[in-house]
């Protein structure tokens, strides 16, 4: 029993050494890349806008004991298809972007209720039945904006349509979105405007992802992550709060997808939403979390940290090996390679317990 015990917190001081891990690669990195920190601090601060919310969106599904939420990316492709509505309306200006945040809201609210129904029948394996969904959701995806586009569903904006009347374009404009956030208001670093509201519009989604959890709801959700027999004995309606808590990470994805894609100003209409969730759980994990615990600040304290990494890498690589290819293998190493390492802790922890 005694040991059990010293390789149980063996194994969760390793967990909590991860963020370590990282600050060490970063000062590597920025010593190998020799860079100036205000070219590193406005990439990472585009990044924090881009991302901060996508992975947000993971930390209620963990704290409701369902693991990580690869279905996020099907959140990602319902905004994705909303740009690609108001566009086809010619919407433009903030009353698209008005549209197109209402309509991906209204589409993440009816994918997360089939999604949350979905995961109420795989209980226990959510994790690899979301990475299923994800990926049949993604032909579904492609095979709407390939064919279905000119065919069920009118052109009425050419510019965004092939030659042949059927199917999107693979690089489509968002430009016309891009500059009403940016009206609010911007501060310059280095040779980059950050929007200061959407900055603050990441914060407070933080702040709102923290309120739920300490509201009575979040207590629901947490006495389900603990276990789901003792909640349904204290009277707790536990397929209801998994469906809730799918819907808002849904939902928080597709406005994580909306913002990202208005902060770059254009559309890959058919890759853009890929490696959504492995960057977004990479990120989490970064931070500190585990997939049976996760907090806001994980969320974005690793969202800073992953992403001064990846600045920092592909740089580092070019100086170091004088080939750049190197460091991006490595930032793709990094993502995959914190995920899994995370998920070995994870599991053995989780037999440890058992014994």
């Amino acid at each position: 029993m005694k040991n059990n015990n010293l390789s149980l917190n063996f194994l969760k001081r390793q967990s909590s050494r991860i963020p370590l891990l990282f600050m060490f690669l970063i000062v590597i990195c920025f010593y190998l890349a020799n860079v100036s920190l205000t070219l590193v601090g406005e990439q990472v601060a585009v990044r924090f806008i881009r991302n901060g919310i996508l992975v947000l969106s993971l930390v209620i599904p963990i704290a409701a004991g369902m693991g990580l939420n690869f279905g996020i990316t099907i959140g990602a492709m319902a905004a994705q298809g909303a740009y690609l509505v108001s566009l086809n309306l010619n919407l433009q200006g903030g009353i698209g972007v008005l549209v197109t945040f209402v309509i991906s809201v209204i589409l993440a609210l009816i994918i997360g209720y089939i999604l949350g129904k979905l995961m109420n029948k795989v209980k226990g394996k959510e994790m690899i039945t979301s990475i299923v969904i994800a990926a049949l959701a993604n032909y579904i995806y492609q095979l709407i904006f390939m064919a279905g586009f000119g065919t069920l569903i009118p052109i009425n904006n050419e510019n965004i349509a092939l030659s042949t009347s059927i199917g999107v374009k693979n690089m489509v404009d968002l430009k016309s979105y891009k500059g009403f956030f940016e009206s609010f208001g911007s501060i310059k670093i280095g040779g980059i405007s950050v929007s200061i509201f959407l900055i603050i519009v990441v914060i407070f989604t933080g702040f709102i992802v923290y309120y739920i959890l300490n509201t009575s709801l979040g207590q629901r959700i947490k006495a389900i992550g603990i276990s789901e027999e003792k909640a349904a004995n204290l009277g707790i309606s536990v397929d209801k709060t998994r469906i809730i808590v799918i819907i808002i990470s849904t939902v928080l994805a597709a406005i994580g997808q909306f913002i990202y894609l208005q902060n770059i100003g254009s559309l890959n209409v058919y890759t853009e939403h890929l490696n959504t969730d492995v960057m977004s759980c990479a990120a989490l994990l970064a931070g500190g979390a585990s997939i049976k615990r996760a907090s806001v600040k994980n969320a974005l304290y690793g969202t800073v940290i992953l992403h001064i990494l990846f600045v920092l890498s592909p740089l580092a690589g070019q100086n170091f090996f004088d080939n750049v290819a190197l460091g991006e293998y490595f930032r793709t190493f990094i993502m995959y390679g914190v995920i899994a390492f995370a998920l070995v802790i994870n599991i053995k922890l989780d037999n440890n317990r058992a014994k």
